[in-house]
């Protein structure tokens, strides 16, 4: 099969397009010939490398994806060759504590693909059958690609560890990556008002189509003294903020006493400072979250397949592309989902 392989970290130069034997299914596992790919920022992170990552060389990014089941392995009962099914990259081992008790994105032994074990830049890719759920007929393989991860990431973060509820304020912090452009619907279908903080007027009207209410552009104004102004200075119920280093202590203004600040991830950066006092003396709740469990999938992906909530794609290259891929990543040009098509 072709692959994009990555052998040492480094820029999109080490990503190589190249053969590698196609994967076999062992029990409990299948075959997927994969008809489309979505990136994530994570994918530039691990080809980038940090501290302690381990992976096996060569390694192949990539946690999206859908396609078409080509071989199931020894007691795989639920899908069959032929079967179009979609990808959740969520990897657990089904028998720890967390598992038993239905987290498990919580797994003892947890891992992404792409990430921990070989993912989705590839034309063929193997996983257990717990981590596919089946297409409903003629959606799109890109539609599912590209809603898998981000839709349950969000879902997780703001339904199941945020408790949103309808009739509370929600400003998103970032308009135009996957996880903000699913967090935005999300945040709607619950019947929250959504302020979104973005970094250009192009990006804050595409926000707007997605739903949002009160769009600011934060190349123009203070964002936090803003949403103080337009909340009659009590703030919004919940803030979502993956951007971390620069933007936490102004989400920490931006949020309501009593309010709640999720994060998923750190596009800004890992470290950063906070001042403490306004954590504690306004009752601010921070919460991670990281993925979601088999059921948020099955559920964020039903209301997917039902046209509720609409993935965004930004644009699609070939599999043998990816490096242009990563540079219009890397510029912070997309609004919504790259797309990678291993066939064409």
């Amino acid at each position: 099969m072709k692959a994009i392989l990555l052998h040492r970290h480094g820029g999109p130069e080490v990503l190589e397009y190249a053969d590698f034997p196609t994967p076999q299914p062992g029990p409990g596992q299948v075959l997927i010939e994969l008809k489309a790919a979505a990136m994530n920022r994570l994918d530039i992170w691990a080809r980038n490398g940090w501290p302690g990552i381990q992976l096996e060389y060569p390694h192949i990014l990539g946690a999206d994806g859908a396609g078409v089941i080509r071989a199931i392995g020894e007691s795989v009962t639920q899908f069959n060759v032929g079967d179009r099914v979609v990808i959740n990259g969520n990897l657990s081992d089904g028998t720890c504590e967390y598992c038993i008790r239905g987290q498990d994105n919580l797994c003892l032994k947890w891992g992404l693909l792409g990430e921990t074990a070989r993912g989705t830049y590839a034309e063929y890719v193997v996983v257990s059958d717990r981590n596919v759920l089946a297409l409903p007929p003629d959606f799109p393989f890109e539609a599912a690609a590209a809603a898998s991860l981000v839709f349950l990431t969000a879902w997780h973060s703001l339904v199941t560890r945020g408790g949103l509820q309808a009739g509370e304020s929600v400003l998103v912090v970032g308009a135009g990556g996957g996880v903000n452009t699913a967090a935005i619907q999300i945040a709607k279908y619950a019947g929250a008002k959504v302020y979104v903080v973005g970094s250009s007027a192009a990006k804050l009207a595409k926000a707007a189509q997605l739903g949002a209410d009160i769009l600011i552009d934060r190349s123009k104004e203070e964002w936090s003294k803003s949403i103080y102004q337009l909340t009659n200075r009590r703030g919004v119920d919940m803030v979502v903020d993956n951007v971390g280093a620069g933007t936490l202590p102004l989400s920490q203004r931006a949020v309501r006493k009593g309010g709640r600040i999720l994060t998923v991830g750190n596009t800004g950066g890992p470290k950063f400072e906070f001042d403490n006092r306004y954590m504690f003396s306004r009752h601010i709740a921070l919460i991670g979250s990281t993925m979601g469990t088999r059921s948020d999938f099955a559920r964020v992906m039903s209301l997917v397949f039902d046209g509720k909530l609409k993935p965004v794609i930004d644009q699609t290259f070939a599999l043998k592309e990816v490096r242009a891929a990563h540079e219009r990543m890397a510029r912070g040009e997309n609004f919504g989902k790259i797309m990678l098509i291993p066939q064409a």
